[in-house]
Order: C-alpha cells, then sequence, then structure tokens
C-alpha cells in the first residue's frame, strides 16, 4: 500500500464518485464525527456522487437514504441498494433477491444464528439485527468483549459449513445466502439508477474502506483506499486497498476528503 499523498491530484480531479464504508471508516469508535460527516456533505455538494456500501441492515439504510447527504446507499453487503427520489419524496428499494425467497431464508437464518451462539461463547447477535432483512450479523467486538481471531474465524467458518456466504468487518461476522457481495450490488446500482458501466469506468471512481469484507472493492478499484487501520487486517486479505490514509478510521475519511475536495476546487 503506498501512502495517499502519493495518489496524484491529476488523477483525483478525474474522479467522479467516491463508494465508501461506514463502520471504522467514515465512524470512529462507532461515533460519526462532526468532521467526517461534514466532509461527506461538502463532497456530495462538489458534484461528487456519494454512495455508501455497507454491512448494516436495511433499517440504518433507509434512515441513510432519506437523511444523509449522499445519493444511494448500499447495504447488507450487497443485498440491497435504496435511493431517495428527490421528485417524488419517496425511498427507492431495490432488492437482489424477491420477497419470497427473503420470508424463506428468514427462518433459516434464524436457526443458524441460534447455533452459533451456541457453539462461540462470548459472541452475540449484532443489536441491529433487528433491522436486517437478509443476512444475519454476529457480533465480535462491537457491544461484547473483542474475541480471539481464531473465534472469529470459527464464526465465519460455521456460516460457511451452513451454506452461507460470510464476510468479517471490523466488529461483525456477516453470513447470508447467496454469493453476491458488496461490489456485485455497486455495479448493478450505477448500471440501473445512473446508466454507469462500472468496468469501462472504474478509474474515475474511488473506494475508501477498512476490513476484509471491503476486499471486493479494494481488488476492483485501482485507486481504492484504505484508512489507516486497515493494517489491523492486511494478514486477513489477498487483496489490499492501493492507498492508505496517515489516519485511522474517521479522521483518515477526511483526509482523502480534503484531498479530493482540493483537487475539485
Amino acid at each position: 500500500m503506498l501512502p495517499l499523498q502519493d495518489l496524484p491530484d491529476a488523477t483525483l480531479s478525474r474522479i467522479t464518485g467516491l463508494f465508501l464504508d461506514i463502520d471504522d471508516t467514515l465512524t470512529t469508535e462507532g461515533k460519526l464525527p462532526a468532521d467526517a460527516y461534514a466532509a461527506l456533505e461538502a463532497l456530495q455538494q462538489s458534484g461528487l456522487r456519494v454512495i455508501p456500501i455497507t454491512g448494516r441492515p436495511a433499517g440504518w439504510c433507509d434512515h441513510i437514504a432519506r437523511m444523509w447527504p449522499v445519493d444511494a446507499v448500499v447495504g447488507e453487503n450487497g443485498a440491497f441498494y435504496f435511493w431517495h427520489d428527490a421528485q417524488s419524496r419517496k425511498l427507492r428499494q431495490r432488492f437482489l433477491a424477491d420477497e419470497a425467497t427473503r420470508a424463506a431464508n428468514a427462518a433459516r437464518l434464524k436457526d443458524i444464528a441460534a447455533a452459533i451462539l451456541e457453539a462461540v461463547p462470548g459472541c452475540a447477535l449484532a443489536s441491529d439485527q433487528f433491522c436486517r432483512i437478509a443476512d444475519i450479523a454476529i457480533d465480535f467486538c462491537e457491544d461484547v468483549p473483542a474475541l480471539p481471531s481464531g473465534e472469529v474465524d470459527r464464526i465465519a467458518a460455521l456460516m460457511r459449513d451452513a451454506g452461507m456466504t460470510a464476510k468479517i468487518s471490523s466488529i461483525h461476522v456477516n453470513g447470508w445466502f447467496g454469493d453476491y457481495d458488496k461490489l456485485g450490488m455497486a455495479r448493478t446500482l450505477m448500471r440501473e439508477r445512473y446508466g454507469v458501466d462500472l468496468d469501462a469506468e472504474r478509474e474515475r471512481y474511488l473506494f475508501i474502506g477498512d476490513s476484509p469484507n471491503d476486499e471486493p472493492m479494494f481488488a476492483y478499484f485501482p485507486h481504492a483506499v484504505g484508512v489507516a487501520n486497515v493494517a489491523d487486517f492486511t494478514d486477513r486479505m489477498r487483496h489490499a486497498p492501493a492507498y492508505v490514509t496517515g489516519a485511522r478510521c474517521g479522521a483518515g475519511f477526511v483526509e482523502l476528503a480534503r484531498r479530493l475536495l482540493a483537487a475539485h476546487a
């Protein structure tokens, strides 16, 4: 990973949109700092397309799409995207799976979650599980004492043994049925909402993130950026971001935002 300062201004000036993770990328220790939120707003007001790509649940994404200065949001690691239609003043939702499939999966997810909680002492259902639609999130350090990395890996292995896709974030292990991920839904969103072929335009977009569930995005975008705390997880990833900020978490996001805003001034 190269330091962010090595990302050329000429490259930044050609960027037309930013995808970003939320937890420990935009936030710091579970909080959304004022300067990070202000940077998010300034980026959108500058004309850049701003889209969070998160593992957080549908309930959160409803709020984010309605209230935050963003163009859309991809949630639950790619299960859906939401956006707020300014013309109709309504929230619009696009799910990957149909309603019947989501309903059929719900009972299976509940049973697997119960088995994991019994098998791995110290973990817990994520506090936001009540507003999830397509996955389960097992907390290993957000609202519980941090579990050893071996136990985190065991949670992921139990999900995979049950036929699920499992991804580790900085706070949760998320599991779902299907082979989708953050990148797949980002590409679908860009094609359906904006008529953008992301494969052809990837040089004009940035992604910033911090953990293993961001790995598809790190591998895909040539100018992907990690906040400094991504170094906590690089031993778990095959694909690291091309660049890394000097600061951790929200301060790292602000560091990138300032570079982008200066390049577009």
